[in-house]
């Protein structure tokens, strides 16, 4: 029996957009259930067919691609969102990540990073484009009770640097010669003593806080 395909919707205002990823991505082993020229259309047509992954472009019309993000969190769907745009603003990736995408990728990309992004934040990892870190803290001016609730010692700041850079556990375990059970765990520590939810958004509270 072979491996099962991954599902995603597909959001993008541009009809030759959505038939180029269309193509590139179907080639490439990745089913598209669902097809959306906005972000309305998108959030109505999540409320009947599931999917693995949502990928959408950050600017469409009645709702944008963030605004379709908070309404599908609001109503209790957490299904992986990575968003595409065509230009590299720190500003909309940190609302994106604050409205709970897991993903951020620039249009140029090549397709296998799309379809490395897409099954890597269906498996819960993250994908951010690299980010000015003078934005990020210009940002999020944490109050100190948001300070780490604990010291970081050498590794976890090692693993705290992988994870700015996208890599999955197993990757940051062959990184740093441990088990990747270990790095789970590791990892797990992280965001408790960061109070974060995610990896997204512990990466970027460690970029405020000055421990990376």
């Amino acid at each position: 029996m072979g491996a099962m395909t991954t599902r995603i919707a597909l959001a993008d205002d541009q009809a030759l957009v959505r038939e180029g990823l269309k193509l590139v991505l179907r080639g490439l082993g990745i089913d598209i259930a669902i097809e959306a020229a906005d972000g309305r259309e998108l959030v109505d047509r999540l409320s009947s067919t599931p999917v693995d992954v949502i990928v959408s472009d950050v600017r469409m019309p009645r709702l944008t691609g963030i605004e379709a993000l908070r309404e599908l969190r609001a109503r209790g769907d957490h299904t992986p969102l990575i968003l595409l745009t065509t230009f590299d603003d720190s500003q909309v990736m940190l609302e994106a990540v604050e409205a709970g995408a897991q993903g951020f990728l620039l249009k140029d990309a090549a397709p296998e990073d799309l379809r490395d992004g897409i099954l890597n934040v269906q498996c819960g990892e993250s994908l951010l484009q690299p980010v000015a870190t003078d934005a990020v803290r210009a940002r999020f001016a944490y109050r100190e009770t948001s300070a780490p609730t604990g010291n970081f010692g050498e590794r976890e700041i090692a693993i705290l640097r992988l994870l700015a850079g996208g890599y999955s556990n197993k990757e940051i375990a062959r990184s740093v010669f441990l088990a990747e059970g270990t790095v789970k765990n590791y990892v797990s520590e992280i965001l408790a003593k960061l109070e974060a939810r995610d990896r997204t958004q512990a990466v970027l509270k460690a970029i405020t806080l000055k421990v990376i």
